[in-house]
């Protein structure tokens, strides 16, 4: 599951990253408050070379008539991307890289309070999310929206939550986009042990309102 995520990372230096051009209307940064159906920076191969684009984040399938027309998709489990009617064609011929700093997770307390955990890579590199993408809407007002695929997680990360983001590495962005031929599906597994490190912090990030640094800042436990 991924439900929240921090992008920092300045534009230009994302697309320098993925090699990608960038469009002109890219979300601002940073956001260390990303929200489901918010535009997030998504990496996208294209016939002159890979885009980084603002797609919505909630996978709205062709045959929505509206964005409120069925469940909210903002994340595709690996196990089953193949085979789902919403996610299938997307699975084949559509995948992508959503861009973030970290991402947040849940437990709770012995009184049923969410507690907030922050996963970031443990080197400090941005992440490289694998996700699918659809066009939706009529001709003349169509959109761009993407949704995050996630795998069991790992033994470490379980000890959260039972799911983790399907993290690529660089050597792999290639193959995921489609620039590198078939073989995507070998790529869908839990990332290592020692990919992530986690830490409390503030319950301020239980609102989509909030936003600011200080929701990354590790807190003590207890």
């Amino acid at each position: 599951m991924c439900g929240r995520f921090a992008i920092t990372l300045p534009n230009d230096a994302m697309a320098q990253l993925f090699a990608a051009r960038p469009a002109n209307d890219l979300p601002p940064v940073p956001n260390y408050n990303v929200c489901p159906t918010n535009p997030v920076h998504v990496v996208r191969a294209g016939e002159t070379g890979r885009r980084l684009d603002p797609l919505r984040w909630g996978f709205l399938p062709h045959w929505y008539k509206s964005e409120n027309d069925g469940p909210l998709l903002i994340n595709a489990r690996a196990e089953t991307l193949a085979d789902k009617p919403a996610f299938r064609a997307a699975c084949r011929d559509r995948r992508c890289i959503v861009v973030a700093t970290g991402f947040y997770e849940w437990t709770k307390d012995a009184d049923g309070a969410r507690l907030p955990w922050y996963f970031h890579r443990r080197d400090g590199a941005p992440i490289a999310f694998a996700g699918i993408w659809q066009d939706w809407g009529p001709p003349e007002a169509r959109r761009g929206t993407c949704a995050i695929v996630t795998t069991a997680a790992n033994s470490r990360v379980k000890a959260i939550h039972h799911r983790m983001p399907l993290i690529l590495e660089p050597q792999d962005w290639a193959l995921w986009l489609g620039e590198a031929g078939k073989g995507a599906a070998r790529l869908m597994r839990p990332g290592p042990e020692d990919l992530l490190e986690f830490y409390r912090v503030s319950t301020a990030v239980n609102s989509n309102r909030a936003s600011g640094p200080q929701l990354i800042a590790p807190i003590a436990e207890g």
